[in-house]
């Protein structure tokens, strides 16, 4: 990102910033409460729900233009900028003229190109913050993509929303984070200002504060959560939305790191510590390559007794072994998976590497005779 990109969100708000408002606008007496009841408890930016993309037709898809001036009366009344989704060059017209203060783009949009671009089109010349949401699929180069076009159209204010994956199966959360990508993206665009969507990633009320939290812990720049006069008869996504007195009591037990000046003893032994894992990365690394010139000659082995690469039996026992091992280390069960599946993995791709070679080999001395 741009130098001009930089902080802009710390200059607006104060850190960390608080998004929060109902998924979807009901009617006016329902915004403007909750708008009011935000504000007294420390909100910086309402949220509102105008069109809904649902997964089926016949779902509700939100009130649409109606609610629009109901928001903004909730937004000015109360003293908070607001924010809308956008899915179409329409949308952005229409959020414009009712002077809507921030869109965001939501995860179904960021993943076509097309739909973006067409919403880039529409803000050309137009000087409005973006808020470009993760796409539904765990895809980094579409995010960056989004975020680019955006910028390409003149956007001088944009940010991040980080609202999880889609995954299918029942998983502890309703979109999985894959913390993983968002920091990935950072490290692309260290001026890029990013925030954290709990209730999109969690889907439920009781995973909002450790997902708030754990978000904060990475320092993320703020927080957007779903907030409702009634969660439980709420039209869309219930299971999700909290009442106001309950999403203040989360950001109350929030712990908020403070970027500052590091003292020199600290930084002194932070720089041994970092030393010392840099050192056991180092022979991590030199373990796993002493680990696949074993498995090298597992694969040539194999060959010449005419074995299949992949023995089940053989990665069952790998699995149980070390996972027994690993527990009394207290490594979480999906550490264990995603390591020794990735080991496994390759060592699978070495010795495939090694049949061809072997094969060749084979095939060249049979020619020769």
């Amino acid at each position: 990102m741009e130098q001009r990109n930089k902080n802009w969100l710390n200059q607006m708000f104060s850190e960390p910033v608080l998004i929060a408002g109902p998924c979807s606008i009901e009617s006016e007496e329902q915004i403007v409460g909750v708008a009011r009841d935000l504000k007294k408890r420390g909100a910086h930016l309402l949220r509102g729900g105008i069109w809904k993309p649902r997964t089926r037709p016949n779902s509700f898809e939100g009130l649409g233009t109606i609610a629009l001036p109901w928001l903004k009366k909730a937004s000015v009344q109360a003293g908070l900028p607001c924010m809308i989704e956008v899915a179409s060059a329409e949308h952005v017209e229409l959020a414009l003229a009712y002077e809507v203060d921030m869109i965001w783009i939501g995860a179904r949009s960021t993943v076509n190109p097309f739909t973006v671009q067409s919403i880039a089109d529409a803000l050309q010349g137009v000087d409005i913050p973006v808020w470009v949401k993760n796409p539904v699929n765990p895809d980094l180069n579409l995010w960056i993509g989004a975020i680019e076009r955006i910028q390409n159209s003149g956007i001088k204010k944009i940010a991040a929303i980080h609202r999880g994956f889609s995954s299918y199966g029942n998983k502890k959360y309703r979109n999985p984070p894959h913390w993983e990508i968002p920091i990935e993206l950072r490290r692309l665009l260290p001026e890029l200002p990013m925030i954290c969507d709990p209730s999109h990633i969690g889907g439920s009320r009781e995973l909002l504060l450790e997902i708030a939290q754990y978000a904060l812990h990475l320092n993320y720049g703020g927080l957007m959560m779903e907030v409702h006069p009634d969660p439980d008869l709420a039209w869309t996504d219930s299971k999700q939305q909290i009442l106001p007195s309950t999403w203040q009591s989360i950001i109350l037990q929030l712990f908020h790191p403070q970027d500052k000046k590091i003292e020199a003893h600290v930084s002194d032994k932070l720089q041994k510590l970092r030393t010392e894992i840099d050192a056991v990365d180092f022979e991590i690394l030199e373990l796993i390559s002493k680990r696949m010139e074993i498995v090298k000659k597992i694969g040539a082995h194999k060959f010449i007794n005419q074995l299949s690469i992949l023995q089940l039996e053989r990665w069952n026992e790998i699995k149980e072994s070390r996972a027994e091992k690993m527990y009394s280390y207290q490594f979480e069960s999906n550490f264990l998976d995603s390591f020794l599946g990735i080991v496994h993995q390759e060592s699978i791709r070495i010795q495939s590497d090694i049949f061809e070679e072997l094969k060749k080999q084979d095939n060249s001395s049979n020619e020769n005779h």
